[in-house]
């Protein structure tokens, strides 16, 4: 097939999304399909409010209808509610074209931790974004279950994979902390939670790795947890592997790909029992989830490395890419495309 990958995130941001999107392309172009991604990149962007490190395209429409053109797609994956993705669906609408959509963040409940907006209205949006969709795609199987208490129709699970050859524990960083060392990695933003976890009375050492718009604050309030900025790949890894449990305090992501990651590389995960982590650790095997962290710390630091290791390595890209590869073959298009393509082209030339 000939895929077409619509997203306002992409690189060089980091995060789940973008990590996701990059893993899948690539599992996609190895099973033979031609995929191309359709992201900010060649827009005009501003930043997005809250966030000075992400770009949003501006009036996007026009770029992004004569990519399409010339991509001619098969399929269409529409993998985010920004601008691209908003300009996207109203072209697929107006051409009568088939699209699937995916659901990457509880964006109601982001909304609602930065401005009074109740998560209603906002969820009332996001159904009519998704609603004509033939598929919603979630990485979870709680998350499916609450986009469909929400009023969500015609929802699927496509799940996350972890990339072996990078998170592992074979080259652990040599860090001289006190032990535990509890890490913490991802975004330094409000919806992270991360307050919950620095505020922990408990010996040892909490470790933040990642950036993130609430960096500088979290590192003002907690002079005594170690913070080291971005990393990636195999530093990132490294990092992680020194760690004796990883500690993932958010209560409001639709997964938490570095809860697996952190499994990899051989750490037991605690969280709070909340969609993402119910979905991922298996209580009292690879990690431990409470209201109380503290006493999921403990519990998990008593928990075999290697089981998590075990465990982390059952989720491949592969694995999950051939899932949406399935959906996306479901939802292809069904009529003749190129006369459609040129049509909006005329209109766009003229």
């Amino acid at each position: 097939m000939k895929i077409a990958i619509v997203t306002d995130a992409w690189e060089p941001q980091v995060n789940g999304v973008v990590t996701t999107l990059k893993a899948t392309t690539e599992e996609l172009r190895k099973m033979g399909h031609q995929v191309t991604v359709l992201s900010h990149i060649g827009h005009k962007t501003i930043p997005c409010p809250g966030y000075q490190s992400i770009r949003l395209a501006l009036f996007p429409a026009k770029k992004l209808i004569r990519d399409l053109a010339t991509v001619d797609p098969d399929a269409i994956h529409i993998a985010t509610e920004g601008p691209l993705g908003m300009a996207a669906r109203r072209w697929c609408l107006k051409n009568n074209l088939t699209f699937i959509s995916s659901y990457h963040t509880q964006f109601p409940e982001y909304l609602r931790l930065r401005l009074p907006i109740p998560t209603s209205w906002t969820y009332a949006w996001l159904r009519r974004f998704h609603g004509k969709a033939i598929y919603t795609l979630v990485p979870t199987e709680s998350q499916k279950t609450r986009l469909k208490d929400n009023g969500f129709r015609h929802v699927k699970v496509w799940g996350r994979g972890v990339d072996t050859k990078i998170f592992n524990p074979n080259n652990p960083k040599t860090l001289n902390y006190p032990k535990p060392i509890m890490v913490y990695m991802g975004r330094t933003a409000i919806e992270k939670n991360i307050e919950a976890f620095l505020s922990l009375e408990m010996p040892g050492t909490k470790l933040v790795i990642g950036d993130g718009p609430d960096l500088a604050m979290l590192k003002q309030k907690f002079p005594k947890a170690v913070f080291t900025g971005r990393k990636s790949g195999h530093e990132l890894a490294s990092w992680v592997a020194a760690g004796d449990v990883f500690v993932f305090p958010s209560k409001t992501d639709t997964f938490g790909l570095v809860n697996i990651e952190a499994m990899a590389c051989g750490l037991p995960v605690t969280a709070y029992p909340v969609t993402g982590p119910k979905d991922i650790i298996k209580e009292g095997i690879t990690g431990a989830m409470n209201e109380n962290l503290s006493l999921a710390i403990n519990k998990a630091l008593t928990l075999n490395p290697q089981t998590c290791i075990d465990y982390a390595q059952q989720s491949s890209w592969s694995k999950v890419t051939k899932t949406f590869a399935s959906l996306l073959h479901n939802g292809r298009h069904s009529s003749p495309r190129r006369s459609l393509f040129d049509h909006e082209y005329m209109d766009l030339r003229t």
